[in-house]
């Protein structure tokens, strides 16, 4: 049985978020697996909500997703901006790491999905999260750990060894972090295999958690900076995507939730 959502949402930039905190997120989950229920977690940005902008599919994978919440500064700009105020960001980096410790304390199996597959007899990044999760959280039961080929197909390729050992292995939290929106389509093809565990679509949160990429620091992060950390980290990667479309989206967000609070503030001012 699937989790209702959390209620109201806020339309931001084209997408409808939960206005919940991260402590209430994970209280939420909580419940719900306490009372059979799955559900699933995105975090859209800035780039994601452009996609959405762009691709009907995309959106259609956010939509039904049971919890949205933001994960980008400008968003939560934008929201006070227009009125609306989101509560916090909440990332799949930071989740890996909250819903890790909340199922070492509830005895929650995980399973990690995300990440590239070793080379030369090395570790996945899959396994080396699950391994650092492991060690950072004691008590965490990590029920197992792929990562797919680095050209795998989310909506065709073959699912058949994953799907058998999710259902085998039974987790209750499955940290999938494959990029959007690939990450959500997974999500909706192992559901169908294993509807009572929570999914969380992580994105980077995997190769952070495996130790293969530095995360910014705090003060970048808190400061809507974390996009130029990894644009330094990964220029010939990132530069396009964020300089010449997440950059332009993120400007005419602001500069459209500023317009928005003008023109619910003019008819008090005329009155």
């Amino acid at each position: 049985m699937a989790a209702s959502r959390a209620g109201a949402r806020i339309t931001l930039a084209g997408a409808e978020f939960d206005p919940i905190t991260h402590a209430a997120l994970i209280s939420r989950v909580s419940l719900a697996i306490a009372g059979g229920s799955g559900g699933t977690i995105v975090t859209p940005n800035i780039d994601i909500c452009h996609q959405m902008s762009r691709d009907p599919a995309s959106r259609a994978l956010v939509e039904a997703s049971t919890l949205v919440v933001p994960d980008g500064m400008p968003l939560l700009w934008a929201s006070r901006l227009a009125g609306q105020p989101l509560p916090e960001r909440i990332t799949g980096a930071d989740l890996i790491y909250s819903l890790s410790a909340a199922a070492a304390d509830n005895g929650w199996p995980v399973y990690v999905v995300g990440g590239l597959p070793g080379q030369d007899g090395q570790a996945s990044a899959a396994q080396l999260a699950a391994d650092g999760l492991a060690a950072r959280y004691a008590g965490l039961a990590v029920a197992g750990a792929y990562s797919p080929p680095a050209c795998f197909d989310a909506v065709a390729g073959d699912i058949s060894s994953l799907l058998d050992d999710l259902v085998s292995a039974s987790p209750l939290i499955v940290f999938v972090g494959l990029g959007f929106p690939k990450q959500e389509q997974v999500i909706e093809r192992l559901r169908v295999k294993l509807p009572d565990a929570w999914y969380i679509g992580c994105g980077a949160a995997i190769p952070y958690a495996a130790g293969r990429l530095r995360r910014a620091p705090l003060w970048m992060q808190r400061a809507g900076l974390e996009w130029l950390f990894r644009l330094i980290s990964e220029p010939r990667r990132l530069a396009r995507r964020y300089l010449g479309r997440d950059l332009p989206f993120a400007v005419g967000l602001l500069a459209g939730a500023c317009w928005q609070r003008v023109r619910s503030l003019a008819p008090a001012r005329q009155s």
